[in-house]
């Protein structure tokens, strides 16, 4: 690994480079699948000398181990997204959870509203001016290494070097600590036939000439997959997958129609396998920028024909949608739906799109509902939705009333739960006898 003679005194062990942390820091760790995680531990094997240090971060893939129960005294985490890893932890009261727009967090380090006391990031080796790359996760990271106090990096020849603003200059990381670790990976999951059935829906509304946010999972996987007879797509995405790949060496995605960043791809993570980390390695199709930018709705509205494509967990008739919690349980984040909702809705032919299947637990339960579970949060409100598909079909309720946004929820639900939810809808006067859909 070349790195400038100049500055191997920075070059340390993962354990002395995390005896810098006090108790009472604020400590970030970087995202997704760049978690630095040699240094993760060894800030863990460090608790019993520490004290009420607050974690924060996004979602990450790797270890967590500092929300355990016995961790308590000595780490505390603050999430803006709740990833699988510390979900119970979040719920079970150990662990906290600041719900915010992704377009916003770096503003709190740039406020010093949230100060970074130690920020932990795992970076490229450095090109010949000495620029390290954030790699697989631009996102936040990059804002809060600019604002931390100390920083410290894993330097990892694995990790791809990326375009766009994704860099920090060696002379900004005051400690560095070499790694050969093979970055963690989300490998694919099988898509279902009802994800199928929604994915043709939604790419029914696709335009040629479209940009495009979608996230990852068995919905935004089968969209992709139904877009390779599209022409001239682009991508301006808080994140991908492997899924994106075909597409662009088809040339069914090349950007040529954007109207901001055209000819690239833009986003501000990915979260895939070796074989996407390999493909943006280098690769001048695509640029990665902070969420500060990429999450900006103003931003995103320049792009012409816009299409946002996000997920809920309910909908409710009026079209309210919970996508970050199950009642009272915290189940994820608000992360980047609104930012795109609203910037899809100001883009000039743009397309905001709520995708979700018409039930949960094997189909025991509508997502379609008659009122939020207690305690649900609203992330999208019912004057930002337009369009909500499921595998039944499509619904606009942009500038819709309230029984036509009932009548058409119902007809796109599970049929076996339209009788109910229009004895609901007519006994609450959301619609009229005579209105009342029919059930398949």
């Amino acid at each position: 690994m070349s790195i400038p003679k100049s500055l191997h005194n920075k070059l340390v062990t993962a354990e002395e480079a995390v005896s810098v942390v006090e108790s009472g820091d604020r400590v970030y760790i970087h995202s997704g699948c760049a978690e630095p995680e040699r240094l993760v531990r060894a800030l863990i094997q460090r608790r019993h000398e520490l004290r009420d240090v607050e974690i924060v971060h996004l979602l990450t893939l790797g270890n967590a181990d500092y929300v355990l129960p016995e961790m308590e005294p000595h780490f505390r985490h603050n999430a803006f997204f709740i990833g699988a890893n510390v979900r119970e932890a979040v719920n079970s009261g150990r662990a906290d959870f600041t719900p915010i727009f992704l377009s916003e967090i770096s503003s709190l380090f740039v406020s010093g509203q949230l100060p970074i006391d130690v920020c932990l990031i795992q970076v490229s080796p450095p090109d010949p001016y000495g620029y390290c790359s954030l790699g697989v996760a631009v996102e936040c990271t990059k804002t809060a290494a600019e604002y931390a106090r100390t920083v410290i990096a894993e330097i990892n020849p694995r990790m791809p070097r990326v375009h766009g603003d994704s860099f920090i200059h060696l002379s900004k990381i005051d400690m560095l600590v070499e790694s050969d670790a093979a970055l963690l990976e989300l490998p694919q999951s099988p898509v279902t036939a009802g994800q199928m059935r929604i994915g043709k829906h939604v790419a029914s509304l696709i335009e040629d000439g479209s940009t495009l946010q979608m996230g990852i999972g068995g919905i935004p996987d089968s969209v992709w997959s139904f877009l390779g007879g599209h022409h001239n797509l682009g991508v301006h995405t808080e994140m991908f997958s492997d899924r994106i790949i075909p597409l662009i060496e088809a040339g069914v995605i090349n950007g040529e129609c954007k109207t901001i960043h055209p000819g690239k791809v833009v986003a501000s993570f990915v979260l895939g396998t070796k074989r996407l980390f390999e493909f943006i390695n280098n690769n001048p199709a695509i640029e990665f920028h902070p969420s500060a930018h990429v999450n900006d709705p103003f931003v995103i509205s320049q792009n012409a024909r816009m299409v946002a494509i996000n997920s809920a967990l309910q909908i409710d008739l009026t079209g309210q949608v919970c996508a970050d919690s199950m009642g009272n349980y915290l189940y994820s984040g608000i992360g980047g739906q609104i930012d795109f909702i609203r910037g899809a809705a100001r883009s000039c032919g743009g397309k905001p799109i709520i995708a979700m299947p018409s039930t949960a637990k094997d189909g025991a339960v509508s997502r379609i509902v008659p009122n939020l579970y207690p305690g649900s949060g609203v992330v999208t409100s019912r004057g930002d939705v337009h369009y909500v598909v499921t595998e039944y079909g499509v619904a606009y309720l942009h500038g819709k009333n309230i029984r036509e946004r009932a009548k058409a929820l119902i007809e796109i639900a599970h049929p076996k739960f339209q009788n109910a939810l229009n004895e609901f809808a007519c006994k609450h006067n959301y619609l009229l006898s005579r209105d009342s859909t029919v059930t398949r």
